[in-house]
């Protein structure tokens, strides 16, 4: 077994494809992660911004939480009209594409692809930060673990993502029991005890109130809890990666995950408050997070609190992979229409999209690398780009439910399939007025989306949201740019014309050689079947008597043993003419030769043939020149079209 196969399985079939399909239980750990995780840093982040008011910041926790998961609500309302929809990948690009044209879509794309890179790196440094609660002697490792980390998830996506789905499934149902059953004893606890209950192991003193406080501060803190939601939209993102009936099964995933993690936000929201658990700074020694504070506060530090932290780790590390679900399915819906480059839509070995997946894993390195894996310093750049994915999306929903009250329907896609279909008649069978109910749902959500994005533009700006602002448009350039290639190249090669065939004359063909061997023989084997005009070219880097013994030498042998057979046959024999490389260079004196060829055949084409050793292993190619590679490229970039080049290899067996 070759270790390609070991590290990434078998190749798959295309029509194996069904099966990578993912159910409900195993499309909650593939796509739910990302939400489901968020639950242990969006509070925390909340909280870090009310640290100036001390303990009266706890205050606050509670109708933060409740603005939080009345816009959640919200969203999940819209996020099921947009699935019932449009079933496809993409979400909130292919809804704006075709309901608000292309640079909207185009924005959504560049803030998706932004949310989902910033999605891993939060995710995984925020795990790491879990470790580092328990193990604080880890610390100075932070970065190291978190790229170990990120080299595995990536490696698990890339053998598919039915695999990584059965992966990922055993740790987050760990994660939900383990975590419902400490926040369940907590408010049994914290009920019993009149709503101030006893922490089990100290906690940290809240430090003392530095600030007053404002409305500026609780946006502020309402911002960075919005990080919470920014895996909402995942589902819709990758519906077709569902089993049959798909719609079905993304609205039963998509519950799950709002309810958990609604239920999830509550909890930690009122907890914290009644055993008044506040953030620490998680640059600092003695670092625990607001989610290592409560566990022990409820359960103490027994094998159960391990668990419990263990658990936190691995969903916060493994949310990645919701990212890498949806990212290269979303850049290969940009690749087809041809603003991204096209190897992003090409399947890989397993079925999965493998340009795409190390792309997110290449810039979510270099990101965890910058910031050094910590939570705080990502959690600014994070929600700007989910929260305009989802205004865009709401705001593409409204005018698709208009188009329906007007009686036209949307643009036809050629990734729509039947559920689509299915979709439009059920909406069509409701009526004007069930149609107005889903237009004011989308519009409702569109506006506290938007609302919602302004807050945390304004909050987070100069603390660091202005660098995902600049990366947006950045983007949107390279869409630009990779867009006009491909325009470019199209306009180049598009023929409407019939075939040419008044000048059907064979090539001249010539016949680079250093010496007489079995490549040469070849070679000119070759050419004398493709034309009666066959040049061979000697280049020598001899001087005087040294460069004439050579020539005089060369000749000879070429009268004996090609010209001679090639008369003996009635077949025109192929001339040989000489090249001097005074400066020991081949290439350039070649191509200039070829230049004053084709001058004299001035209306044919001159195909050179380069022939090759191609060894079996790649360590004996290691042993030979690369002067064949070197002359393909320079002939390649030379840009005559009048010359074409003809490689022939010649295999050494074992």
């Amino acid at each position: 077994m070759s270790i390609v196969n070991f590290l990434l399985g078998r190749r798959l079939a295309s029509n194996e494809q069904i099966g990578q399909k993912i159910g409900v239980l195993s499309g909650l750990p593939a796509l739910g992660l990302d939400g489901l995780s968020s639950s242990a840093y969006g509070p925390e982040a909340a909280l870090t911004i009310l640290l100036p008011l001390g303990v009266i910041g706890l205050n606050f926790i509670l109708p933060i939480t409740v603005a939080i998961l009345a816009l959640l609500a919200m969203l999940y309302f819209s996020y099921r009209q947009t699935i019932a929809a449009y079933p496809v990948n993409g979400g909130s690009y292919t809804v704006a594409k075709e309901n608000l044209g292309t640079w909207p879509s185009l924005f959504a794309a560049a803030a998706l692809m932004i949310d989902y890179v910033l999605t891993v790196a939060v995710g995984i440094s925020a795990g790491v930060a879990a470790v580092v609660s328990a193990a604080p002697q880890l610390h100075k490792y932070t970065v190291p673990i978190c790229l170990g980390i990120l080299a595995l998830i990536t490696l698990l996506n890339l053998r598919g993502t039915g695999e990584a789905g059965v992966a990922f499934a055993l740790p987050t149902y760990l994660f939900i029991g383990s975590i419902c059953l400490v926040l369940g004893i907590g408010v049994i606890k914290s009920i019993s005890c009149g709503g101030h209950p006893h922490p089990l192991v100290a906690l940290p003193a809240l430090p003392a109130s530095t600030a007053n406080v404002g409305i500026w501060i609780l946006l502020r803190s309402f911002a960075s809890g919005c990080t919470a939601m920014t895996g909402v939209e995942a589902v819709s993102n990758g519906v077709s990666a569902f089993q049959e009936p798909t719609v079905k099964n993304a609205h039963r995933t998509l519950t799950l995950i709002v309810a958990i993690l609604a239920m999830l936000l509550g909890l930690i929201a009122y907890l914290c408050h009644a055993y008044q658990i506040g953030a620490m700074h998680q640059d600092k020694s003695g670092y625990q997070s607001v989610l290592s504070q409560l566990t022990g506060a409820v359960i103490g530090r027994g094998w159960f609190y391990y668990v419990t932290m263990g658990s936190v780790l691995m969903v916060l590390c493994l949310s990645a992979n919701t990212s890498f679900v949806d990212f290269p399915r979303l850049c290969r819906l940009i690749a087809k229409d041809d603003f991204l480059p096209r190897s992003f839509a090409a399947v890989g070995r397993r079925l999965v999209y493998s340009v795409g997946v190390l792309f997110l894993a290449s810039a979510c390195g270099l990101l965890i690398s910058a910031f050094g894996g910590i939570t705080d310093r990502l959690i600014p750049l994070y929600a700007v780009g989910a929260f305009l994915a989802f205004t865009l999306s709401q705001a593409g929903m409204v005018m698709h439910w208009g188009k329906q009250m007007n009686g036209t329907s949307r643009p036809q896609s050629e990734q729509r399939n039947a559920n689509a279909n299915k979709a439009d008649q059920r909406v069509a069978s409701n009526g004007r007025a069930g149609v107005y109910l889903k237009l004011c749902v989308n519009g409702l959500g569109a506006i506290a989306t938007g609302a919602a994005l302004a807050i945390i533009l304004a909050a987070k700006f100069i603390e660091g949201a202005w660098i995902t602002v600049l990366a947006i448009p950045i983007m949107l350039t390279v869409f630009w740019l990779v867009h006009r290639h491909y325009n470019f190249v199209e306009a180049q090669i598009q023929c409407n014309e019939p075939l040419d065939v008044t000048h059907t004359e064979p090539p001249v063909v010539l016949v680079p050689i250093h010496r007489w061997d079995r490549l040469v023989a070849k070679s000119l084997h070759f050419a004398i079947r493709l034309s009666p005009d066959v040049i061979a070219i000697h280049l020598t880097n001899l001087e005087g008597d040294a460069a004439e013994d050579e020539a005089s030498q060369m000749r000879r042998q070429w009268a004996e043993l090609v010209t001679k057979p090639a008369h003996a046959a009635g077949t025109t024999a192929p001339t040989l003419e000489m090249v001097r490389t005074p400066y020991r260079e081949f290439t350039i004196p070649l191509i200039k030769h070829i230049e004053e060829i084709t001058s004299r055949y001035p209306n044919r084409l001159i195909a050179v043939t380069i022939p090759e050793i191609v060894e079996k292993h790649w360590w004996n190619a290691l042993l030979h020149s690369r002067r064949a590679s070197r002359l393909r490229s320079a002939l390649r970039a030379h840009q005559d079209i009048h010359v074409v080049v003809v490689d022939l290899p010649w295999f050494i067996s074992d």
